[in-house]
């Protein structure tokens, strides 16, 4: 205690050791503070800690009370049915995803902790891999971006950061941090950055191995410094932390040539009297279905990365009945929308069943998948959006003879396609 004088006194309130039972001392300095001082800020805290008790429980009911109103895996799977065709078991799969990711939002770590199961998709090219992501956005109530891996590069190098995955994020939930840290990202392309070669060369490997490396902070979980504007053009700027410990992971990629690593593994050409009843019931028209985590290795995925996405999902090559139903039954069908195009100008357009069944026909052979429905329909109706807003007809019904002849002009018909 204090060696008792007349000058000394309360640093708070100024009351001298006549006037309080007891005066504290600083261990630096001549500052002093009385008991009574000590018990007020005593009594502040513990309003303190009750009020924050208060708002972590709020915080808790309220997450509790979003994930009862949230659409069960079959209710999120009938509203992926509304948009995209076909792909059964990677609907299934990615609801489940996005269902299990509100419940561990919503867990009492107290007990067991649940920890985040990242996707990734393969699948050929114009099969739903993106489709299902955007769709799946316009269900969700926490922030979503999609992203491209093509442009990302290792650190120090010419590119976009590795970090600016989540500067997309933090802009989708208007830079909330604690919004984009519950968030969803979709990295598209994921295959793009497989390793280019087991060789080490002189040159790094900064578009492709630099970048898996990078990813596996954001994957797993770290506290991760984000540059709120992007990267390179604004250094000076200051970075905003963000945990990615709760964000889910979609990754989606087309492994074009992954087949031939899956074939190797089944060793589906076997020469001989050693062939079994497994190898003859392969599906040798759809080997993604086999793929498994050793064929993203042999890609060329480092073994760290694909631990960090568990759940391996394949999307299958669409056949002529999907390509068929995709031109005109979901809500945002190809049809559809160029119908709604000519009527924005008061003009009917119709298409003819054998006109539906040639673009899907020109689909298969040209092998783009969904895609290639669209810039099909596009050539066809090219001099239509010309010329008809300027005409004064107001219906056009387009016949298997009339696309086949702008198919033509359009040199659809050049060449032969394998």
């Amino acid at each position: 205690m204090a060696k008792k004088t007349t000058q000394a006194c309360c640093g708070f309130c100024g009351r001298t050791y006549a006037q309080v039972p007891v005066m504290v001392p600083s261990p630096i300095g001549d500052c002093l503070i009385c008991s009574d001082c000590v018990e007020q800020i005593n009594a502040l805290l513990a309003d303190y800690n009750k009020s924050q008790a208060k708002e972590s429980d709020s915080t808790n009911a309220s997450e509790k009370d979003a994930l009862s109103k949230l659409p069960k895996p079959k209710e999120i799977r009938e509203f992926l049915d509304s948009y995209v065709i076909g792909q059964d078991e990677a609907k299934k799969y990615l609801a489940v995803a996005v269902y299990n990711h509100y419940k561990r939002l919503a867990q009492d770590v107290n007990d067991v902790d649940i920890e985040k199961s990242n996707i990734i998709m393969v699948g050929p090219t114009g099969t739903g891999k993106t489709l299902l992501a955007k769709t799946i956005a316009r269900l969700l109530d926490v922030p979503f971006t999609i992203v491209d891996a093509t442009v990302l590069t290792e650190a120090g190098y010419v590119g976009e950061d590795i970090e600016s995955l989540l500067t997309r994020l933090l802009q989708a939930a208007d830079y909330d941090v604690k919004k984009a840290e519950r968030g969803i990202v979709f990295i598209d392309e994921i295959d793009k950055i497989a390793r280019k070669g087991d060789n080490p060369s002189i040159t790094r490997d900064v578009s492709g191995e630099g970048v898996q490396q990078g990813l596996l902070k954001l994957l797993e979980g770290s506290i991760v410094n984000v540059p709120p504007q992007g990267g390179r053009k604004h250094p000076e700027q200051r970075m905003i932390p963000v945990d990615t410990k709760n964000i889910l992971f979609i990754c989606g990629g087309a492994f074009d040539g992954i087949e031939r690593k899956i074939a190797q593994r089944l060793n589906t050409h076997v020469v001989g009297y050693s062939t079994n009843a497994e190898r003859h019931s392969l599906k040798r028209d759809n080997m993604m279905q086999y793929v498994a985590p050793q064929d993203l290795k042999s890609f060329g995925l480092i073994p760290e990365i694909i631990g960090r996405l568990p759940i391996l999902m394949h999307l299958d090559p669409l056949d002529r009945d999907a390509l068929r139903r995709i031109l005109t039954e979901p809500k945002n069908a190809i049809i559809k929308q160029y119908e709604k195009l000519f009527k924005m100008d008061g003009i009917d357009l119709t298409f003819t069943p054998e006109t539906l069944d040639l673009i899907v026909d020109k689909a298969i052979e040209y092998k783009l998948g969904a895609r290639g429905l669209r810039s099909i329909v596009e050539s066809i109706v090219i001099d239509l959006m010309y010329d008809m807003p300027s005409s004064d007809q107001k219906s056009f019904e387009i016949t298997a003879e009339y696309a086949l002849e702008k198919l033509k002009k359009a040199n659809f018909e050049t060449g032969t396609y394998n």
